[in-house]
């Protein structure tokens, strides 16, 4: 698979900026050349030939649906005024009220609500990325090797890495929260009951893979994309399934609350160990066969043309985009177009694959820098747990970051600066091996 992500990164210009009443001053970066090729210069080598990328393998992720806060835009508001209030003003007038004021001053069972809580999520981390390209010259397509986002963050993963324009993402996200509302209001009316999500966490690691066996036993299916085509065989009343594999300890059940239950008993009972069960504040059982109508929402508008002015006779997807994109049902980039629209369309009612795609990343890709983008810190300290790091480690080239307030912008982008120039040994090989 070809390496996505820039030759070189660009120098960083970092103005000051006030937050608070409090003055940040980064210094202006003035980028040397990487050290593989002062080297060859020094034995000389040639250096005409192509700058192989020799940064450690960088990650940017974007948080999903419960991170959301009344007032998230203050902070932004008031260290960027202008920049901040422009993006609002193109948020409400996409989503076609005033989302804004919701955001700002709640009521919080308001913001709650997913036809509010994800457009908000979203369109405040694009908002967060688009500050940072004005004001700090940081473009992800220059900064990044992968984006990726957990469930509704996926839709702002695929805006950073240039597959779909902030426009036509923030419809689909509106679009797709007032169908998983509206399924979920069906099937109480329907059927009665109630619908929500529980998280399981495992003590022990070991415990997680007899655990996710014992759930697909009870619940009758696990298989890849079967979710979509039992939605029609099961009534939501009987429906549970695993929403999210989270971590090495941790997964999310979703669905009937009183069949998660029943299952959370049997689990208790049959594998002799008890996973602690904690209720989540989510107002419909998002990644189970329930959200069925929100993959034909998705389904329709992907089939579609773009709705950006100037853009109306193009494809909605744009593929390849600039940075390579995770996958969450797969846990793998998108490979396609055509792939890329049935795997988010799908992702409604498929389990998210976030440690599968964490572990593919670490592991596989050999990402060593990861930096969370938006509102709340539970995607940093998911990831910092699966990687065993926070913050920066200079010598290794690695860390991992957040940015959910302006305060955090001068850490994370010294913290890059200053792991920048660890070189891979393998490209360092390769680049020797070159004469």
């Amino acid at each position: 698979m070809p390496l996505r992500g820039p030759l070189r990164r660009p120098a960083l210009a970092l103005p000051p900026f006030t937050c608070n009443n409090v003055t940040t001053k980064i210094p202006l970066r003035i980028s040397p050349l990487p050290r593989s090729v002062a080297v060859r210069q020094r034995r000389g080598h040639a250096t005409h030939l192509p700058v192989p990328d020799t940064r450690p393998k960088t990650a940017i992720f974007f948080p999903g649906q419960g991170v959301q806060r009344v007032g998230m835009l203050t902070p932004w508001l008031e260290a960027f005024p202008a920049t901040t209030s422009e993006i609002i003003d193109e948020i409400d007038s996409i989503v076609g009220h005033k989302l804004s004021d919701v955001i700002q001053n709640g009521p919080g069972k308001d913001l709650n609500l997913s036809p509010n809580a994800q457009p908000a999520i979203m369109a405040t981390s694009i908002m967060i990325i688009r500050i940072l390209e004005k004001h700090f010259n940081f473009k992800v397509e220059d900064n990044a090797h992968f984006t990726l986002g957990h469930s509704l963050g996926e839709f702002a993963a695929l805006v950073a890495g240039g597959y779909i324009h902030f426009e036509d993402s923030l419809r689909m996200v509106q679009k797709r929260a007032e169908a998983m509302s509206n399924a979920t209001r069906q099937a109480e009316e329907m059927y009665g009951g109630e619908y929500g999500m529980v998280a399981l966490v495992s003590s022990k690691a070991e415990h997680l893979p007899p655990l996710i066996a014992a759930i697909h036993e009870f619940v009758g299916y696990d298989s890849a994309g079967s979710k979509v085509e039992s939605a029609d065989e099961w009534c939501p009343i009987d429906q549970v399934l695993i929403a999210n594999v989270n971590s090495k300890t941790q997964i999310v059940l979703s669905g009937s609350i009183e069949r998660i239950k029943t299952l959370v008993e049997h689990v208790r009972q049959f594998l002799g160990h008890d996973p602690r069960a904690v209720r989540l504040k989510s107002d419909s059982p998002f990644h189970s066969p329930i959200m069925k109508p929100a993959v034909g929402v998705l389904q329709q508008m992907m089939a579609g043309n773009s709705m950006v002015k100037g853009r109306e006779n193009e494809d909605i997807i744009t593929f390849p985009g600039k940075v390579t994109c995770i996958s969450n049902v797969t846990a793998r980039p998108f490979e396609s177009r055509e792939q890329l629209k049935d795997l988010l369309a799908r992702q409604a009612v498929e389990t998210v694959q976030w440690w599968d795609s964490i572990k593919y990343l670490d592991q596989s890709m050999k990402v060593r820098r990861w930096v969370g983008i938006g509102p709340g810190y539970v995607g940093r300290n998911l990831v910092g747990k699966e990687v065993g790091m926070r913050g920066k480690d200079v010598i290794k080239g690695a860390g991992v970051w957040a940015i959910t307030d302006p305060k955090e912008i001068e850490e994370v982008l010294r913290g890059l600066e200053e792991t920048d120039f660890y070189e891979d040994d393998e490209w360092q090989d390769a680049w020797d091996r070159w004469d």
